[in-house]
């Protein structure tokens, strides 16, 4: 395991190398099962692997040998790329998207299956010598065809493939697959042209990858996509309604606000649904080198759908084990020093300012707390950071307003009333100050440390 300080320690990354999209979550014997997409030779995108991890309560992990490897002269020669696990009469299956050397982007849909499915870590996996669907139907001109995501609806089992067209077109197909071993194309299950969509995503994305989908409790259905525009863009959904094969869009938004969080999946579990995202490196390529790892997977979220229509989201509840016997700050006003790894509750009543700490520059690291301006803003003005920079503000509703603050190591996850999240990743150097100060008029804060669970 890398000793590098912004290395997570709470969250899912392999000991070393690259990982990225999380794949098929899954429930097995009382178990968590979570598997990624991994190089274990390097931290660089290629030679694509499933690593994999389970855990009894969400926060103790165990790493298990690498579950799925490409297949020299397989259709999935030059990597296992993203897809799901499911139950198939009582042998877990994974289903995956295949690339050979020559495929420009088209995938092949895969299936591998659990040698010992009585066995609850689920160490050794067969994959199928040939693929159930061998690329993308003829007539629709795709040029993007993978990340297969399996459920049920109407009572039957069906797969959403993500899918991009020559003109520009994104999509999600659908298949029938009630047998697994007997896929059947059933139209467009979605596509950027439809209106609710375009006003929603814009007018960007070629492709629409890892579609997840999952129905909640009041009937409405949430539809995940990430955005490609010949790379990874952002994440956002859609709510509404499957009708006859077809989604039918209500509204949607922005998964996270942030920069740095791509390729959610979900898990439907009695009573709740569950995702995780990858949170992939935002520094230069020459110092994850230096570091020898790439990629985190987020903290796993419960989201559901409000009486508005809108989503929600709040980190898992089982995190709470992460807590420290007793918190590092109870009280606004107070310099506290702050640990490589932190839950923090504050809710403010007026204008609050929670400083996160200083770099080696002056620039400080703060989220400004506005109810009567209806914001919150993370402001990292001055942290150094690939990509986009600039403040991210995110919109509150009510009188009070309430932020809860995870950070392990470099991975920054800040959730918003939970009804929104944003992920960025911010590192931080040896002659940096982390210390933490909040101030704001009747501000209520608490901050535990997290640290290895001694129970679950």
């Amino acid at each position: 395991m890398t000793h590098d300080p912004n290395a997570p320690r709470f969250r899912v990354r392999p000991p070393a190398h690259w990982a990225n999209d999380p794949n098929g979550p899954f429930r097995w014997r009382g178990r968590h099962h979570l598997f990624y997409q991994h190089n274990p030779q390097a931290p660089v995108h290629t030679n694509v692997h499933w690593g994999h991890v389970s855990s009894p309560d969400l926060v103790h992990w165990e790493h298990h040998p690498i579950a799925l490897t490409p297949t020299p002269g397989g259709p999935d020669e030059a990597g296992c790329w993203s897809g799901c696990v499911v139950d198939d009469d009582g042998v877990p299956t994974a289903v995956y998207t295949g690339v050979d050397h020559r495929h420009t982007g088209l995938g092949t849909i895969c299936l591998a299956r659990a040698v010992v499915p009585d066995d609850e870590t689920l160490t050794d996996w067969k994959p199928l010598p040939t693929p159930v669907v061998a690329g993308p139907p003829p007539g629709l001109d795709v040029v993007m065809f993978r990340d297969p995501f399996v459920f049920r609806a109407e009572g039957r089992r069906w797969a959403l493939v993500g899918a991009g067209h020559a003109d520009g077109t994104p999509s999600v197909l659908l298949y029938d697959c009630e047998d697994l071993l007997d896929w059947r194309f059933a139209g467009v299950f979605l596509d950027g042209r439809d209106p609710v969509a375009a006003e929603v995503f814009g007018d960007k994305a070629t492709g629409w990858e890892c579609p997840a989908l999952y129905g909640t409790p009041g009937g409405d259905w949430v539809l995940v996509v990430s955005l490609w525009d010949g790379a990874p863009c952002a994440t956002a959904y859609l709510t509404g309604r499957v009708d006859a094969g077809r989604f039918a869009a209500r509204g949607g938004g922005r998964l996270d606000h942030g920069r740095d969080l791509y390729a959610a999946t979900l898990l439907q579990e009695p009573g709740r649904a569950l995702l995780w995202g990858w949170s992939w490196e935002a520094r230069g390529q020459d110092e994850v080198d230096r570091a020898g790892w790439a990629g985190v997977l987020t903290a796993p979220r419960v989201i559901d759908v409000g009486p508005d229509g809108a989503l929600r989201v709040a980190p898992a509840p089982e995190l709470e084990l992460l807590r420290a016997a007793e918190p590092f700050v109870t009280e606004p006003g107070v310099r506290a020093p702050l640990p490589g790894a932190y839950d923090l509750t504050v809710t403010a009543r007026s204008r609050t300012t929670v400083s996160l700490g200083r770099s080696a520059s002056g620039a400080e690291l703060t989220v400004v707390l506005d109810p009567e301006d209806g914001s919150v803003t993370l402001d990292r003005d001055g942290w150094p950071r690939t990509g986009g920079q600039g403040p991210v503000t995110v919109g509150t509703q009510g009188r009070d307003v309430t932020v809860r603050i995870l950070v392990d190591g470099s991975l920054f996850e800040l959730f918003v009333d939970d009804r929104a999240s944003v992920t960025e990743r911010i590192y931080r150097r040896p002659d940096d100050v982390s210390e933490l100060l909040v101030t704001g008029e009747g501000a209520e804060v608490t901050g535990w440390e997290q640290v290895p669970p001694t129970s679950g």
